[in-house]
C-alpha cells in the first residue's frame, strides 16, 4: 500500500489557472494522495472551478474572510492525513512523476525533507528556458541568506517531523516555514531533477522585490529573533541577490 500524500494548496483568485494545477495532479503516476485546496476568500469562480471534479481526493475549503497564504496554508496542514505532506501552489504545475520519484528518493536515502530542481514557466504556460537548481542540502543558514527552495517543490515526512504552524505573515511565510522545519531536522536535501513548473506572474506578491524588504525584516527580527546586527546584513545580502541579481 501506498503511503498517503497530503497535498497542501491555498488558493485566491486563481480560476484563470487552477484547473491546470488540479489536473497536474491527477496526472500523477503516484496515486495514494489528497488535494486539500484552501480558499481564502477568492473573489473570482475558483470554487465553480474546482467543485467541476469529481474526484473524493481532491478536498475544497473555502474561509469566510480573506487571511492571506499563511492563514490558508495552515488550514489545509490541519486537515492533512498524509504521511507526507507537499507544497503545491495554485498556479504552479507538477510534472507526472513529482510524487512517486520524489518519494522514492527520500526513502532510498532516509531523508525528512526534500525539495527538487524547477523550472520557470510565463504567465502563459509557455517555457521560459530557466531551470533553477536546488543545492545538495541546505540548512537554517542557508535558507537565511539564500533560499534555494522552490515552495512547490517541498515534500516533509510528517510521521517522523510532526505539523508546523506557519507564521502569519502575507509574504516570505513559505520561508518561515522552512526555518521552523530547520529547528528540528537539519538539513532540507535536493533531488536534482526538474519535477516542477513555476508560473512567473507579472502581479504576484513575490514580485514586488522592494516591498518584501519589510517583510524580510518582519521575517527576521520578530518572528526569528536575530540581532539587528545580523538582519541588516541578511537584508543587504537578499537585496544583493534579488535585485542586483549578483548569484
Amino acid at each position: 500500500m501506498e503511503d498517503l500524500v497530503s497535498i497542501v494548496t491555498p488558493t485566491y483568485n486563481c480560476a484563470k489557472f487552477i484547473a491546470e494545477t488540479i489536473d497536474s495532479v491527477l496526472q500523477q503516476t503516484y496515486s495514494n494522495w489528497e488535494m486539500i485546496i484552501v480558499d481564502d476568500a477568492s473573489k473570482d469562480n475558483t470554487e465553480e472551478i474546482v467543485k467541476r471534479y469529481d474526484d473524493n481526493r481532491i478536498k475544497y475549503i473555502r474561509l469566510e474572510e480573506n487571511g492571506g497564504a499563511a492563514v490558508a496554508r495552515n488550514t489545509a496542514m490541519r486537515e492533512a492525513k498524509g504521511k507526507y505532506i507537499a507544497f503545491l501552489d495554485s498556479d504552479d504545475l507538477w510534472k507526472p512523476e513529482k510524487l512517486e520519484k520524489q518519494i522514492a528518493f527520500m526513502k532510498q536515502h532516509n531523508y525528512n525533507i526534500t525539495a527538487t530542481d524547477y523550472e520557470q514557466i510565463s504567465e502563459e504556460g509557455e517555457s521560459l528556458h530557466k531551470i533553477i537548481r536546488t543545492k545538495k542540502k541546505v540548512n537554517y543558514n542557508g535558507i537565511l541568506l539564500s533560499c534555494p527552495v522552490g515552495n512547490s517543490t517541498v515534500m516533509y515526512n510528517v510521521e517522523n517531523l510532526g505539523k508546523f504552524e506557519v507564521p502569519n505573515i502575507r509574504k516570505r511565510n513559505d520561508d518561515a516555514l522552512w526555518l521552523q522545519m530547520l529547528k528540528k531536522e537539519k538539513y532540507i536535501y535536493g533531488m536534482p531533477e526538474v519535477l516542477m513548473k513555476y508560473r512567473v506572474r507579472a502581479n504576484s506578491i513575490s514580485s514586488k522585490k522592494i516591498d518584501l524588504v519589510k517583510y524580510h525584516w518582519y521575517l527576521y527580527r520578530k518572528i526569528e529573533h536575530l540581532s539587528f546586527i545580523r538582519s541588516t546584513f541578511h537584508i543587504f545580502w537578499w537585496g544583493a541577490i534579488k535585485i542586483l541579481h549578483i548569484k
